[in-house]
């Protein structure tokens, strides 16, 4: 009962750390962030930071189901994540007066802090809890996620912004990236803020700016395409991809450019907000390698 509370307090605190870090990190182009609020009227940085706080006991939570979890069907587990993760949402509406800032988040780091535990108390993991092992639990415990929530969908009205998403044009967002345990995290987002901390000549505000235009060029992005279409999207990619190539936070001219695409964003109501959730769940893949939570 110890090891699961202590385990249960290290892997929450992360994932507050994740979600405050992320939206700590500016500037970040359309989204709130310590400047400004991006294109977002109804949230700012302290409705980020209610926000959180209202969501520690939910990831304690998460991270308890999965400690305590022994089945061979890892599906279960995620099933046994479900109402905790809508009773998540409702304590997140009661802080943020009805505000959606963590929805995806609630989903992801959720699952993250879940398989986490699992990992720790099941698989006896020994030195590191690097994102490998995490993320194939994750892949265990969500597949066939998409077939049954956007595949095999029936309903014609009533859909949400996901659901609509795969009718029109096969994007699997959140879902597809946890089913497949976070390729575009691996893949690009770790390395990138990998590469600049280990280099120790960058600030951890500047290494989450910089990993975030990383995957603003790469991630299919749903918040987007969302508000907008997959031209819009098109458009942020390559935005995004002309102000690495000018050096990004890390040179005077990419800053500069940093700051007009965020005026730029503000003004045509763009909001990138899938890329930063990836950006957390890097930030917090991150901080679990580097720290492993001791049981």
């Amino acid at each position: 009962m110890i090891a699961t509370s202590l385990l249960s307090d290290s892997l929450g605190q992360q994932a507050v750390l994740a979600l405050l870090t992320e939206v700590s990190a500016s500037p970040k182009p359309g989204l709130v962030d310590r400047f400004n609020r991006g294109a977002h009227n109804d949230m700012d940085f302290f409705t980020f930071m209610s926000s959180a706080v209202a969501l520690s006991s939910y990831f304690e939570r998460c991270t308890k189901a999965g400690a305590s979890f022994h089945g061979e069907d890892l599906r279960i587990l995620f099933a046994n994540l479900r109402p905790l993760g809508q009773e998540a949402e409702q304590a997140m509406f009661a802080a943020t007066g009805g505000v959606n800032t963590h929805k995806g988040l609630i989903f992801s780091l959720g699952i993250i802090c879940a398989a986490a535990a699992y990992c720790c108390t099941t698989r006896a993991v020994a030195g590191r809890l690097d994102e490998q092992i995490i993320c194939e639990t994750i892949a265990q415990m969500t597949k066939g996620l998409c077939a049954s929530e956007l595949a095999s969908l029936k309903k014609s009205t009533g859909l949400t912004v996901g659901e609509r998403l795969y009718r029109e044009w096969g994007m699997t967002g959140i879902r597809g990236e946890v089913e497949a345990g976070f390729p575009t995290v691996r893949a690009y987002a770790l390395p990138v803020y990998r590469e600049l901390k280990s280099s120790q000549r960058y600030h951890v505000n500047d290494i989450c700016v910089q990993t975030l235009l990383q995957l603003m060029v790469v991630n299919e992005d749903t918040n987007v395409v969302g508000r907008h279409d997959r031209e819009m999207l098109a458009y942020v990619q390559q935005y995004a991809k002309q102000v690495l190539e000018a050096g990004g936070i890390l040179s005077e001219r990419g800053v500069a450019m940093i700051h007009q695409m965020n005026d730029d964003f503000v003004q045509k109501n763009v909001s990138p907000g899938g890329s930063a959730d990836l950006l957390a769940v890097t930030i917090m893949l991150e901080n679990l390698y580097l720290a492993p939570p001791a049981i």
